[in-house]
């Protein structure tokens, strides 16, 4: 999903910011999505008379039918949001689900962006980890961090993306650090879904693992200034950090 989007955001050449706020946008939204489509399949279910058949599709076949168009619905409001110049209209998102062999009208494309906004009560101006690794990257600056902006920035941008493609995995990792146990339960991952949705570790882990690649002799300093302004204790952000090293060397090894 992630990836998908991020090749459509550089198709069209979308800033970095949008690109995040889309990922956002559709998980979101597919979040709500399932829990109306169960919803509204247990209240047919319940209406209909006892031994004849539903008339509601699977909820399966409700999403899948329309996953591509809302994906590019989520990238056009992303796109609108953002301060950037370029934003995707109608006719940009008709050609590329055109070229997919999907045949949607104009009419469609904007009913699928009322059909979003609505489902997300029209809240989807939604944080980004990019916005907190940007506002931290600030505060290192004015605190007197040594190390250049632009090249920080930039390595920034590059382990955000990879965490974003391999989030799952860098995530089992982190559990499997925390609990000490290569094989968590079902409890222990549902409790640990709260550390996945915490924007401001990512971003601490994100500035950790992107100085300690440029300047090692750096990284103590950095960590301690994060737990200071962020309150996040440097034993997390050392333990993030490795997660994200460990999948980009692909060595287990400490």
């Amino acid at each position: 999903l992630a990836e998908f989007i991020f090749l459509l955001s550089e198709k069209w050449h979308l800033d970095q910011s949008t690109k995040y706020q889309a990922v956002e946008l559709l998980e979101r939204f597919m979040i709500k999505q399932v829990e109306q489509i169960f919803q509204s399949s247990e209240e047919n279910v319940k209406s209909c008379d006892q031994g004849q058949g539903s008339s509601w599709s699977s909820p399966k076949d409700q999403i899948y039918d329309t996953f591509v168009l809302r994906l590019v619905t989520c990238v056009q409001l992303a796109s609108k949001l953002s301060l950037h110049y370029n934003v995707v209209n109608s006719d940009t998102a008709l050609q590329f689900l055109q070229s997919l062999k999907y045949s949607y009208t104009k009419q469609e494309l904007v009913e699928s962006e009322l059909a979003v906004l609505k489902t997300l009560r029209f809240q989807i101006n939604v944080s980004t980890p990019l916005a907190y690794v940007e506002l931290l990257l600030e505060v290192l600056g004015h605190n007197g961090c040594l190390l250049p902006a632009e090249p920080l920035h930039e390595v920034c941008l590059q382990l955000l993306d990879f965490s974003y493609l391999t989030r799952d995995t860098i995530y089992s990792t982190l559990l499997e650090i925390a609990i000490e146990n290569p094989a968590p339960s079902k409890l222990q991952v549902a409790k640990f879904l709260s550390v996945k949705e915490d924007f401001m570790l990512l971003a601490v882990g994100i500035i950790s693992t992107s100085v300690f690649i440029l300047n090692p002799g750096l990284w103590a300093q950095v960590v301690e200034h994060l737990n200071w302004i962020t309150g996040i204790t440097s034993q997390s952000i050392l333990e993030f950090s490795y997660a994200v090293l460990r999948h980009i060397v692909g060595n287990p090894a400490p």
